[in-house]
């Protein structure tokens, strides 16, 4: 198997929601063995769950990502925009253009970069896994989005081969030695930034990090202790917070394996 599914595949085990499954069927195991050690990966995925669907929790996590580097409020200029898949939806029946997910706001963030005038042209770069479905890729789907966004195509050049944040910057790499591009804006959400400015760095690119797509704002860091509804709200799991957990332990995960592969 490759490295690509192996990636996507084996976190999905340690991710909460993953490995309180996990931990669910090695306890209908032990009852079916009639173990009195039953009850205890019932209750330890419990807490699991409780822990990783706490808004306070996922809330920390998330932030500890994307304090890292927070907006500038005077974004110097650049040779080029460089946007990081991630951020749309196949054009797949109904859809009758690509949508944007939960990630889009990087694609906003670049179109009014390059509105803005920070930099003359946009570099799209993502692939598409094959075992996603869909014919194009996200640097086309992407096109198709910021050209509704007024950006003229001409502006953008794509990079339709690579499958993750590494080949990313492997790939963009070639285009700006291509194009003699000594300077670039990344952007990416804010939790992944971290992680990509590393790999693009580690490739000799000097990016400037232009984070957008931030879950967590200065107020979702005080609101919960601000009242008791909030404390009490705060308490109860939450579907959105186990999401923001998986994203932020997403995160550490690959840092720590990228850079057991010596990609960052």
């Amino acid at each position: 198997m490759s490295f690509l599914f192996l990636s996507k595949l084996l976190p999905l085990f340690v991710y909460p929601l993953g490995l309180s499954c996990l931990l669910l069927l090695l306890a209908l195991w032990l009852c079916f063995r009639r173990s009195r050690w039953g009850l205890v990966p019932i209750l330890i995925s419990l807490v699991i769950l409780i822990t990783a669907g706490n808004a306070k929790v996922a809330n920390q996590l998330i932030a500890s990502l994307e304090q890292q580097y927070l907006p500038q409020e005077n974004m110097p200029q650049a040779e080029a925009i460089v946007i990081l898949g991630g951020a749309t939806r196949n054009q797949e029946s109904p859809r009758i253009i690509p949508d944007m997910n939960d990630r889009g706001d990087r694609l906003l963030y670049g179109a009014k970069l390059y509105k803005d005038g920070l930099a003359p042209q946009i570099i799209l770069t993502g692939g598409r896994i094959q075992w996603y479905g869909g014919d194009s890729s996200e640097a086309e789907s992407m096109a198709k989005i910021l050209e509704l966004m007024g950006i003229p195509r001409e502006a953008m050049i794509l990079e339709s081969r690579s499958l993750n944040t590494y080949e990313n910057a492997v790939f963009t790499k070639e285009i700006l030695e291509r194009k003699n591009i000594k300077q670039i804006l990344l952007v990416t959400s804010a939790a992944h930034m971290p992680r990509s400015l590393a790999i693009f760095k580690k490739q000799g690119i000097n990016a400037i990090a232009a984070p957008a797509d931030f879950i967590v704002s200065d107020r979702n860091l005080t609101a919960s202790q601000s009242s008791t509804e909030g404390i009490i709200l705060s308490l109860i799991p939450k579907a959105e917070s186990l999401d923001h957990t998986t994203q932020a332990l997403k995160e550490y995960i690959g840092i720590f394996v990228y850079r057991l592969r010596g990609w960052l």
